[in-house]
């Protein structure tokens, strides 16, 4: 190609070049630009109140822990009379009208015991523990049953709690009230600035610490003369919830 030539096709990809850049300028111009921020509709007037709903229930379950513990110089005989001394506890409470299947192992430990003589760790010989969980669902014989179990043999008792069968509902109970009252406090919040309830925008439950379980722990020798007085009281069970409403 002469330099004639190459000169001439310069010239023609510029005259070509401009037409077609101020082409698609001026399209760009037609084409709204989406970057420009569109006017927003203003936030819905809402209200967020909180609710609690508290029911009191009596029980009508109780459970209770029974332990058999055993000692021996090695691990076979402290099993071996563990199995002796809980063997006859589950027999007495069966036979004190305890279905089989409310009856169940909890905690089963066998473990070396030491003695410290001279700064030196000697060894004394095995205890052998075991636990089991009874329900009662007369909550009525709970004291008659410690002294039967005691009697039979058991070397503790402990964590005695109380439980309604239908908890579902006792809960649900709950968490309807509390409902209720975050709505009722959602109108009153409403009324209060010359409004009304549109719409209920959302409901969050929140998770309410159950009250510590009472314990009950008895030396044999103190549940052997009479049985001991198990009051069961009532239970409360709690629900908490926010509620989120529109205002109109």
């Amino acid at each position: 190609m002469t330099r004639s030539t190459a000169r001439r096709t310069a010239d023609l990809k510029v005259r070509l070049s401009v037409p077609f850049s101020m082409a698609i300028l001026a399209a760009t111009a037609l084409v709204p630009s989406r970057a420009v921020a569109q006017p927003q509709p203003p936030d819905e007037p809402v209200v967020v109140t909180s609710g609690e709903g508290v029911v009191q229930a009596v029980p009508d379950r109780a459970w209770v822990s029974l332990t058999a513990e055993s000692r021996a110089g090695n691990p076979r005989e402290a099993q071996r009379r563990n199995a002796e001394a809980m063997t006859p506890v589950q027999e007495k409470v069966r036979a004190a009208g305890v279905p089989a299947d409310a009856i169940r192992t909890i905690v089963y430990d066998l473990q070396q015991e030491w003695d410290f003589v001279n700064n030196r760790r000697v060894p004394r010989g095995y205890v052998a523990r075991h636990t089991i969980e009874v329900r009662i669902d007369d909550i009525d014989r709970v004291g008659e049953l410690l002294e039967v179990a005691v009697g039979a043999g058991a070397t503790a008792v402990g964590a005695v709690r109380f439980d309604v069968r239908d908890r579902a509902k006792v809960e649900r109970e709950a968490l309807r009230l509390a409902v209720a009252d975050a709505r009722t406090k959602a109108d009153a919040a409403a009324a209060g600035v010359g409004r009304t309830v549109e719409r209920v925008l959302r409901i969050e439950e929140h998770g309410v610490p159950r009250p510590p379980v009472p314990l009950v722990v008895a030396a044999r020798e103190a549940l052997q003369a009479d049985a001991p007085p198990i009051v069961a009281g009532q239970l409360e069970r709690r629900a908490q919830v926010t509620l989120t409403a529109v205002l109109k």
